[in-house]
């Protein structure tokens, strides 16, 4: 069984980081979708050989891929921003790339509204967003033996509490 904590948009709200910081030492992987304004680095010198960091529309300084295909348990994951594949007007194109890829699962951020649908067979998911001036929210994903099980996570009250 591996464990990953996904989330996006975080545009540079590093206290949100540390109020996560238990849940990210727990879990086997790490991955921002994009956005991080740079605070994406904080993550990725605490857990180098965990972190898996992706570039969005807003990151001036691009420290990642833009998408990436990741493998946990033998469940092939893409994972993206999601600007190029148009989320903010529906998921036909994301889960399409997904499954042109081989992809079980597809990740996307760039919406700030968390998601967990399914598309032609490819299970979508969106964590939202860790922002200063959103809701906050991550998603949990769980993979096991080739099962996969994500939970949108509200986040409101651990960061801001």
């Amino acid at each position: 069984m591996k464990t990953a904590v996904v989330i996006s948009d975080t545009h540079g709200n590093k206290r949100a980081f540390e109020k996560l910081d238990v849940i990210f030492s727990e879990s086997d992987l790490i991955i921002h979708l994009g956005d991080t304004s740079g605070d994406g680095s904080a993550i990725l010198k605490k857990y180098p050989d965990k972190t898996c960091l992706l570039n969005g529309n807003c990151d001036l300084m691009k420290c990642g891929e833009d998408e990436k295909v990741i493998s946990l348990e033998d469940v092939n994951i893409f994972a993206c921003h999601g600007d190029k594949y148009g989320v903010k007007r529906g998921y036909d194109r994301v889960a399409e790339r997904a499954k042109e890829l081989g992809c079980k699962v597809a990740l996307f951020g760039h919406t700030h509204q968390p998601t967990e649908s399914e598309k032609d067979g490819v299970m979508l998911f969106n964590p939202g967003t860790l922002s200063r001036y959103s809701h906050k929210s991550y998603l949990y994903l769980v993979i096991n033996g080739g099962n996969v099980t994500g939970k949108i996570v509200d986040a409101d009250a651990l960061i801001d509490g």
